[in-house]
């Protein structure tokens, strides 16, 4: 039997276990059994926008009204009828929780392969990758939570950055950022911060809930921090960027207002306040552009080529790994955690936002 997690899509809040028998693989085919994956409030945005974005796509469960939320992290291979991919060899890239999956590899190489299952052949290529460690060169065996929690948040934020920086911060001073204590944010703010002293750098303005303030301000990576009900008071009327990591409708309202005309671009990115979620019409000053990171990794591979944009990719990674890691005061603890009850756990705290900012959750079946 093989088991998956599955969620309702209307109602994230319920959620079951699926257990179904397991099949057998055609030519071509490989089963990967999923060893241990990363859960963060990234997944929640998954879900958050799992119509909108097609992440139900990936794995779907047959049931229209629920899906299966994708998750990154290492498998190993437990059966192959597919030529170039042994059994026993691991792999990094987009699982659905549960035990295993079924994928049908295709260009095959020293890299990796591409998923070429039908109903995965028009989602973007980015989620259909998987990379053999054993010649990724990004790939540290002591290093795996780290992978598995922070890289696809990373790139994100890399590319957020590079974005803005690549429209001149759209005659921005500050760049605004929601949700400031998420990975993804403070990964963010980290590539923001490193233009510190050079032309055209901008002041980096985190906003966050008071138990996360603390926190946030530790980092160092952004100017200030407020508190989502200071932004009124504390949050100077200059031209602004506002990305969003929350998809609040409350805290998107206010920093509209706020800033109104002095607002020059509102980016939308997650959905860490998913139950908060809603449109961004009516809204003083510029409407929210949903940023989609693949169509910015197209341009960059357009104008760096691939190797280009996965050269600076790797020097940024780096040097983000090293207060992430940091022996004194690290900004990531990894907290592992094994069975259903443990995934389960942790899902319902990052559905509830009950959980420590600094941690982050390896799980496995």
């Amino acid at each position: 039997m093989s088991k998956r997690f599955v969620v309702e899509k209307s109602k994230l809040q319920q959620a079951r276990w699926v257990a179904t028998p397991a099949v057998a693989l055609a030519e071509g085919e490989v089963r990967m059994h999923v060893d241990s994956f990363a859960l963060t409030s990234n997944n929640i945005t998954y879900a958050a926008f799992g119509d909108a974005m097609n992440y139900w796509g990936f794995y779907p469960t047959g049931d229209t009204t629920t899906g299966c939320i994708p998750v990154w992290g290492f498998a190993n291979v437990a059966e192959s009828r597919c030529s170039g991919i042994e059994t026993g060899e691991r792999f990094y890239g987009y699982w659905p929780i549960g035990d295993e999956a079924v994928l049908q590899p295709v260009r095959v190489n020293a890299g990796g392969f591409s998923d070429g299952a039908a109903h995965r052949r028009e989602l973007h290529a980015v989620y259909n990758q998987y990379l053999r460690c054993s010649t990724d060169p990004a790939y540290v065996a002591t290093r795996e939570a780290e992978q598995a929690l922070l890289r696809p948040l990373f790139i994100t934020s890399f590319l957020i950055d590079d974005f803005l920086a690549d429209n001149r911060f759209f005659g921005a001073r500050t760049v605004v950022l929601s949700s400031a204590s998420s990975k993804t944010a403070y990964g963010t703010a980290f590539c923001l911060a490193q233009r510190r002293g050079s032309a055209g750098a901008v002041r980096v303005i985190g906003l966050t809930s008071p138990p996360n303030l603390a926190f946030t301000q530790s980092l160092g990576c952004y100017d200030e921090v407020l508190t989502y009900d200071a932004v009124q008071t504390g949050l100077a009327a200059v031209p602004s960027v506002y990305v969003d990591f929350s998809g609040s409708v409350a805290v998107r309202a206010s920093v509209h207002a706020h800033l109104g005309e002095q607002l020059t671009y509102s980016c939308s990115v997650g959905g860490t306040h998913w139950e908060a979620l809603g449109s961004g019409k009516g809204l003083p000053g510029p409407r929210p552009v949903l940023f989609f990171a693949p169509a910015q990794i197209k341009k960059r591979v357009a104008d760096w080529g691939g190797a280009g944009l996965q050269a600076r990719l790797a020097d940024a990674w780096a040097a983000f790994m090293k207060p992430v890691t940091d022996a004194r005061q690290p900004w990531l603890q990894v907290v592992r955690g094994q069975g259903e009850p443990a995934i389960e756990a942790c899902y319902a705290a990052l559905l509830s936002g009950q959980f420590k900012p600094q941690e982050g959750h390896i799980l496995s079946v």
